[in-house]
């Protein structure tokens, strides 16, 4: 059954923002996004759906959590710069269907750590792009294959 590894949807400028980074929102374009994606998931059926603590993570998943009407949990192992053992530890505690949600460090990290585990990964990005999806496929616990969506497109 499958996991699904959202980047946030975009939020605004870090280098434009003043104050603690952690709640730095989304700005228009990446609530659409948040939107987008939140109609493609909903039809997958959620199990649960945990957030960095970031503000911009958080938010990417609420339109979701609205539609599925699932709570967004927040935990401190997909936050920015979180080690991959702990990235590693939440993609093997989350049950089948669920929906992380975390950063372009983060992800691409433990996605690398999860294909030297022998994970095989189709379309690997160049960049991991706001909004993007990483489904993992696991089988008796161990992730086999992953594929990678592209952001929904946006007005």
């Amino acid at each position: 059954m499958p996991i699904y590894l959202v980047r946030h949807a975009k939020a605004g400028s870090r280098s434009a923002w003043v104050g603690d980074d952690r709640v730095r929102p989304l700005v228009d374009n990446g609530w659409d996004q948040a939107h987008a994606l939140a109609a493609r998931l909903s039809a997958l059926n959620p199990s649960v759906l945990w957030s960095s603590p970031y503000l911009r993570c958080q938010q990417t998943l609420q339109p979701l959590g609205e539609l599925c009407d699932l709570v967004v949990e927040v935990d401190s192992r997909l936050e920015e710069e979180s080690p991959l053992e702990k990235s590693l530890a939440i993609l093997d505690d989350a049950p089948d269907n669920a929906v992380l949600c975390s950063h372009g460090d983060v992800i691409p990290d433990a996605v690398n750590g999860l294909i030297r585990r022998g994970m095989d990964v189709d379309n690997i990005p160049r960049s991991l792009k706001k909004g993007s999806v990483f489904v993992l496929h696991r089988e008796k616990g161990l992730y086999i294959r992953a594929e990678y969506w592209e952001p929904p497109v946006t007005k």
